[in-house]
């Protein structure tokens, strides 16, 4: 009995070895697989994702070949339900083989949409060719206003990372803004100045956000629940509210500025360098569309500096419209980052008098004073709106957009033979590595740059 009892003991002990094993061997697997799965899965829908062409590490021919631009950037388009052609239009207006993108369609979108993304931007042999487009495989759920906004653009800096890409900051848009520059004009205008600055808009003069969303306390619902995406206030709060902070200063989006003419105010938060001084103050409104510089994206992803980042997440997960406080308040509050924080958004957007929850849509009537703005980008646009086609006509040089890319020194080999009248067809790779070739965007965006940048100006506006 002993011995039969001791053999048991022995059977049960190798069988307990045997499942630890099998268990470690999986538990390693999956650690292994998640990057992979993080990038290219498919969630509780299967739709194809786009993959790079090469492993996620940069490679030494392509970290030189992106070392040859004298600056890159890391694109997030982020896109929701009956926008996959409206992202895939603004991926071909921004693509540059020296950049990265990232693209994010909300998980509400169905199955045969994110199918639909995955054959407009794999039908593009130079993406692959290049391998510098993702889509995200495990999207979010994301609430409009709510804080899945934020940890969706959190999530895909933290991606952009551990690509291990080279870029110098990135930049987040969304599938209705479109770009007014080339990205060799973007180039151009950013090689000469400081690599630590963050374009973040951005105000501690709260006003009527004190009542409306600072205080406020609200539950997203996409953060605990399946197929929920709205804000909802607790009923077990009794008021509500909360009283503002004392451990840091509250920052959102600065004062947007009225154009006054033909004696009707129109709002446009930038106000163009050479238009009349006849602006005023007249309300405020916040922005989530930011500029970030390298340093301050591992900042806020990893934040080993200091606590801050973590401590302002979940402070602002309770908060109405957080991805129009969060970066604010973080650089604005951080001593490393608040003297790298420059007052504006590099977007060109126009509001209703007085400023309503969205923006105006904006139209051929407004094609001059965007090009009066010197902005990098504006915002917002209504899908296949004729403007579209103006901008990329006049200004991206790209009168297909089906079939051109912007105009860049990367694909302009074959038309600089015939008199400089070149324009970037669909070429399956590019041809002419680390050429650059601004125009006059490049002109425009940096006499905005040094207005904005200018001792009158840059200190006077930063952080208060």
């Amino acid at each position: 009995m002993v011995m039969r009892a001791r053999a048991m003991g022995l059977s049960s002990i190798r069988r307990e070895v045997l499942v630890s094993a099998v268990f470690t061997a999986l538990l390693v697997a999956s650690i292994l697989l998640l990057p992979s799965l993080l990038l290219t899965g498919a969630g509780p829908m299967r739709w194809p994702s786009l993959s790079p062409s090469k492993d996620a590490g940069i490679g030494e021919e392509e970290e030189e070949e992106q070392a040859r631009y004298p600056v890159t950037f890391a694109y997030l388009i982020s896109a929701s339900t009956g926008d996959a052609s409206r992202a895939a239009r603004l991926l071909a207006a921004l693509y540059h083989p020296g950049n990265s993108y990232l693209l994010h369609l909300d998980r509400e979108a169905p199955a045969e949409e994110h199918r639909r993304l995955a054959e407009l931007v794999s039908g593009r042999g130079v993406y692959a060719r290049a391998g510098n487009v993702w889509i995200v495989g495990r999207p979010n759920l994301v609430t409009y206003r709510g804080p899945t906004m934020l940890t969706t653009t959190l999530h895909a800096i933290a991606v952009l990372l551990r690509l291990r890409r080279r870029w110098d900051w990135f930049i987040n848009l969304s599938a209705s803004d479109y770009p007014l520059v080339t990205q060799d004009d973007l180039m151009e205008a950013f090689a000469g100045l400081p690599r630590d600055l963050n374009f973040i808009q951005h105000t501690s003069h709260l006003g009527w956000k004190i009542k409306k969303r600072a205080r406020p306390v609200i539950l997203d619902t996409a953060l605990y629940e399946d197929g929920r995406a709205e804000l909802i206030r607790p009923v077990n709060i009794s008021t509500n509210l909360r009283r503002l902070p004392t451990a840091f200063k509250l920052f959102t989006g600065s004062p947007i500025q009225a154009e006054i003419g033909n004696g009707k105010a129109k709002h446009a938060r930038i106000r163009p360098p050479i238009l009349s001084r006849a602006m005023t103050t007249l309300s405020r409104a916040g922005s989530a569309w930011t500029m970030l510089s390298r340093a301050f994206a591992e900042y806020v992803t990893m934040g080993w500096d200091d606590n801050l980042p973590r401590t302002l997440l979940l402070y602002h997960a309770n908060t109405v419209s957080s991805p129009e406080f969060y970066f604010q308040t973080v650089a604005c509050n951080s001593r490393r980052f608040r003297n790298a924080t420059v007052n504006h958004d590099l977007h060109f957007i126009r509001w209703d008098t007085p400023p309503k929850q969205h923006p105006l849509y904006l139209t051929a009537r407004d094609y001059r004073r965007m090009l009066l703005s010197g902005a990098a980008f504006a915002r917002k646009f209504r899908d296949g709106d004729p403007v579209l086609d103006r901008i990329d006509r006049d200004i991206l040089r790209r009168p297909d957009p089906a079939a051109h890319f912007a105009y860049g020194g990367w694909c302009s080999e074959a038309g600089d033979q015939n008199g400089g009248a070149a324009l970037c067809s669909n070429p399956q790779e590019p041809g002419r590595r680390g050429a650059v070739k601004p125009g006059a965007g490049s002109r425009r965006l940096k006499a905005m740059l040094r207005k904005t940048l200018s001792p009158r100006n840059f200190r006077r506006q930063q952080c208060r």
